[in-house]
């Protein structure tokens, strides 16, 4: 009759002791039974940044549930995650010193309020407030993560391991989607290197690709490239008066003018002779010696207005 009160009064002890469970023993046991993480609400957010703690920790304020409709949350969340999980890798010495903690919107109402949160996600950073890791300015309060290094892991795990007791080990996972697209490319372009070969060494290309190259480096591009000229001027100008002046769009009729006034003399002087038919050959030499007059009243013409006064002209 009297034993069962008798084990009550000598078990009382040990519930006090249980009850009385060490914080930072129980903030170890949150955090290696979620990852890394720990799940905040109201009362293990009190007791992760009690004033009397002598660990530091990072928690990430989020809205994750649906309802909430916070995509930049979901974009972050994974992030937090992969700093948290990394973390993980530190020996627990180090590890223990220092909490990965989420705090959702919806577990932790009162929390934001408190804080006058009005927006998420936010990522605090709790120094410790006592212990050999006390921060020697004396400060704590948190320091908030500038979100202006983006969404990714890598900023992230950076400015955090100015706050913990070592580096966080975080290394960016292979992104496999990339090496794929890379791969793709790369047998993309072997294939058509198969076909495109002949094309490739033959001469006619090489010297054609050098006879372009001149044209547009005659032509003025590098003196628009280096000046940093528009492409034209005002009220849609495009000549510029004067030598030491020049619009893009003028290096671009100048070299199809040289091109084209070459490729007619050319054509005169290489393919015409060849003509077997008098009267082909006739009609080349009334059509080239055409397009030589007509090309070079166009060259005379810019001339005139790049150096104002000139008094000549051929046709235009």
């Amino acid at each position: 009759m009297y034993l069962l009160p008798l084990l009550s009064f000598l078990l009382l002890p040990l519930s006090f002791v249980v009850a009385k469970e060490d914080p930072h023993a129980e903030l170890v046991k949150l955090a290696a039974a979620n990852k890394g993480v720990i799940p905040l609400d109201e009362r293990v957010y009190n007791l992760l940044t009690s004033p009397k703690r002598t660990w530091s920790s990072s928690v990430q304020f989020t809205a994750l549930d649906p309802k909430r409709r916070c995509s930049p949350c979901k974009e972050f969340n994974p992030s937090f995650n992969q700093v948290a999980k990394a973390w993980q890798k530190v020996p627990a010495e180090q590890r223990d010193t220092h909490f990965f903690a989420s705090l959702d919107f919806d577990n932790g109402m009162a929390v934001f309020q408190k804080l006058g949160m009005q927006s998420a996600p936010i990522v605090h950073v709790y120094p410790a407030a006592e212990g050999p890791r006390k921060s020697p300015s004396g400060k704590t309060s948190p320091f908030t993560y500038d979100f202006s290094y983006g969404f990714e892991a890598g900023p992230l795990a950076e400015s955090l391991s100015q706050h913990t007791p070592v580096p966080i080990p975080y290394k960016a996972p292979i992104d496999w989607g990339r090496w794929a697209t890379v791969a793709a490319f790369g047998v993309i372009f072997a294939v058509t290197l198969r076909f495109i070969a002949p094309i490739l060494q033959s001469r006619w290309t090489w010297a054609a690709g050098t006879v372009l190259t001149i044209l547009i480096m005659t032509a003025g591009h590098m003196f628009t490239r280096i000046r940093g000229a528009p492409n034209s001027g005002p009220n849609g100008q495009w000549i510029a008066p004067g030598y030491q002046n020049q619009f893009g769009q003028e290096t671009q009729v100048v070299a199809m003018t040289y091109g084209l006034l070459g490729s007619a003399i050319l054509m005169l002087t290489v393919v015409t002779p060849y003509t077997s038919s008098p009267r082909r050959q006739r009609a080349q030499v009334y059509l080239w010696s055409f397009v030589i007059f007509i090309m070079y009243s166009v060259l005379v013409s810019l001339f005139r207005v790049k150096n104002r006064g000139y008094p000549f002209k051929l046709l235009l």
